[in-house]
């Protein structure tokens, strides 16, 4: 998130040292780069082969296992479309409504044959695939309340040769689109094609009220759409509501010390399956713009991008037009960390933006098919973005 929108934002000065301070070094755990070392870097080599028969030995131990999830890409598994194939969110159950209708369509179901109770069974998980089931918690609406959520953390690393990640999307979310979503597939395509490292969670990390932008929905209606978005639609994916909830405007190095606090100081990190637990490696998953803002003078403290870039990593995806690659290799402090960066490459352009979204929204177009439905269902029920305004040159800019 850009600094510069923090009601108490002021620019540092030389070595001035940002507040509150950051996690130690010695609670976040050494997983070493997202991008392994290759000769050139200190003409040796680091990266042992794998042994045949024990990665064999390895492969057939994994397979033995039973999984609650199907078999699919990095372990991710299949959407679940079954009520019992989810498990509790947080805090807040479903409202009475969501209930209602569900029972109704139930009832319908039961009076019909055995042919059409089937066929309109299919037809309802696809109708509300978008849709948070009856009896999924929510996540809680005050800092008292909240719990952190885990129901689609991984509990055990599936593959012994390889170190688990847990990628986290901070943001504005105002409202979250499907490149939202698409960013973390395109993450995880890139993760299990070029590195050692598997997927063991995702999460979208809404910013709190206190950040200073137009056209900024308040922060319980973008953690509800975010896992309007999310729930039904992915695996893996998971709403946290910690940084919405925040008094004040909480700085990105921050937010990863939190997930770092709760998954490998209050968790112990995972168990591999030799039933040793290791800790989890935590990455910032972020935008081409975002990453560009890192390079403005006085916006960034350095402390902090060496926090972000050196003890976590950065997963970048390209936008149309950027060329990430370049400024990585003008920026002093990005370069130092290029081998816990991880610039990702978006094989089909995708250049949907919230900021258009919204302005579409005020003139009365159609936003159908660059949101999920659900998330449209719920921005007219509730009228957000409606008789809002915003800057010109933010609606042109387009960086959201």
């Amino acid at each position: 998130m850009d600094p510069t929108r923090a009601p108490d934002f002021k620019p540092l000065q030389g070595d001035d040292k940002p507040e509150p301070p950051l996690a130690p070094d010695s609670e976040i755990p050494e997983n070493g780069p997202i991008m392994p070392f290759v000769l050139a870097d200190y003409n040796t080599s680091i990266d042992a082969p794998i042994h045949p028969k024990s990665y064999k030995k390895s492969m057939k131990r994994n397979s033995s296992q039973p999984s609650n999830c199907s078999k699919g890409r990095g372990g991710s598994g299949s959407i679940p479309l079954k009520r019992s194939g989810l498990e509790p969110f947080s805090n807040d159950v479903s409202s009475e409504s969501e209930c209602g209708e569900e029972d109704e369509q139930q009832g319908e179901s039961h009076a019909a044959d055995a042919n059409s109770s089937k066929l309109r069974s299919m037809v309802q998980n696809i109708a509300d695939l978008e849709e948070v089931p009856c009896g999924i918690i929510r996540q809680a609406r005050i800092l008292e309340d909240y719990e952190f959520p885990t129901h689609r953390l991984k509990t055990t690393l599936h593959n012994a040769n390889k170190l688990p990640l847990v990628i986290v999307a901070c943001g504005s979310f105002s409202p979250i689109t499907h490149l939202h979503l698409r960013m973390f597939e395109m993450a995880m395509d890139a993760i299990v094609e070029q590195t050692r490292f598997e997927v063991v969670g995702g999460y979208y990390s809404p910013v709190s009220d206190n950040y200073n932008k137009p056209g900024l929905a308040s922060a319980t209606h973008r953690v509800r759409m975010c896992e309007l978005a999310c729930e039904r639609t992915s695996s893996w994916l998971m709403v946290d509501a910690w940084e919405s909830l925040q008094p004040q405007y909480t700085r990105t190095a921050k937010v990863l010390d939190h997930f770092n606090d709760e998954i490998n100081v209050k968790r112990g990190g995972i168990k591999t399956s030799t039933g040793d637990r290791i800790g989890v490696k935590i990455m910032l998953l972020a935008g081409g713009d975002l990453i560009e803002s890192m390079g403005e003078p006085n916006v960034w403290a350095d402390a902090d991008l060496h926090h972000i870039l050196g003890n976590y990593g950065c997963l970048i995806v390209e936008r149309t037009g950027s060329d990430v690659r370049s400024f990585l290799l003008s920026h002093d402090i990005m370069y130092e960390h290029r081998r816990n960066i991880l610039v990702i490459k978006q094989m089909i352009y995708n250049d949907i933006s919230s900021t258009k979204v919204r302005l579409f929204i005020r003139r009365g177009m159609s936003v159908q098919y660059l949101l999920p439905n659900s998330v449209i269902r719920y921005i007219q029920e509730y009228g957000l973005y409606v008789n809002e305004h915003e800057p010109v040159q933010q609606v042109i800019s387009n960086k959201d």
